[in-house]
């Protein structure tokens, strides 16, 4: 029989996005069981089910080791850490259990095809030519998750036929969603199509469009269009089922050499081996206060 598979996300407080989530479970299930691999879903923080109820749930069906596929796009604090730190806790808390942990989904051409699918949805391809993009992921403190999202507006930019791709972030990163509009304004483009860089429905995924909105609005001479973000669909479960095999294989190919947690990096001491406890989850019955950081005990151990 071959390891469970268990999808964690890191949670929201938009409903549709847990719904979203919910229904991505459902459709790895059907995937998965002509295999016979069960499927479970969690989350890390803020939304139920936790991570671990889907353990617990795996462990009952009488599995001892689990592969985890972490549903991030980019390796930053929650796929370095939060997430192996949660999983992690579960090996202690069921003595026997182990798991081989997943890397992240991006960057991949299936993202990228899929990207051309929602943008293709917002434009005709006739009109890419002279049209922009303005790729937004959501923005991280570190800065090896924000240079994968730059990686992937390259990819784009270098594998489509727009006029050029920028890069822009809703949160903690810059250019924001406006400051990367603005740029593309300057830059001279007729028109511009911002992509949400996200799975599902959630708050920052809601604010882009928000702030693309009032942009396109106060700049009228620039037409803004916004598409839809990645989503469920046969792509991302074709994706997960990649990353699964990947883990079960132990071939990972993960990239530590920009990790700040793992190499010191200008600007960045304060990460260097810094102590690492997982997520506090609502529904987590450790009790152990809000603990944020990156987990040991995983494939992409930080070392000082």
């Amino acid at each position: 029989m071959k390891p469970p598979l268990l999808l964690v996300g890191h949670g929201t407080v938009a409903e549709t996005g847990v719904r979203q989530f919910d229904t991505f479970v459902s459709r790895m299930r059907a995937r998965m069981a002509p295999s016979g691999v069960d499927v479970a879903g969690g989350f890390i923080e803020l939304s139920a089910p936790a991570v671990t109820e889907a353990w617990g749930e795996l462990v009952r069906g009488g599995h001892r080791t689990v592969a985890a596929v972490p549903l991030v796009l980019v390796a930053a604090g929650h796929g370095k850490g939060d997430i192996p730190a949660a999983l992690e806790r579960e090996v202690r808390r069921h003595p026997g259990t182990s798991y081989e942990f997943g890397r992240p989904l991006g960057p991949h051409p299936t993202l990228l095809d899929l990207l051309d699918e929602r943008i293709a949805a917002t434009l005709d391809r006739e009109q890419w030519s002279e049209t922009a993009v303005l790729l937004v992921g959501r923005g991280s403190t570190d800065p090896d998750a924000n240079a994968e999202v730059c990686k992937v507006a390259r990819l784009l930019q270098e594998t489509r036929e727009f006029s050029f791709v920028e890069a822009g972030f809703v949160s903690l990163a810059w250019p924001s969603v406006a400051e990367g509009l603005e740029r593309i304004r300057r830059l001279g483009a007729k028109r511009v199509v911002v992509a949400p860089y996200f799975l599902f429905d959630g708050v920052l995924p809601q604010r882009v469009v928000e702030q693309a909105t009032a942009y396109g609005q106060s700049n009228p001479e620039l037409p803004v269009h916004i598409a839809e973000y990645l989503g469920d669909c046969a792509g991302l479960a074709d994706l997960v089922v990649e990353r699964y095999e990947e883990a079960l294989r132990g071939d990972i190919r993960m990239n530590c050499d920009t990790c700040a947690y793992r190499v010191l990096l200008p600007g960045f001491d304060d990460k260097l081996g810094a102590p690492q406890t997982p997520h506090h989850h609502p529904d987590d019955p450790a009790g152990n206060g809000h603990g944020h950081g990156h987990g040991h005990g995983h494939g992409h151990v930080h070392l000082g």
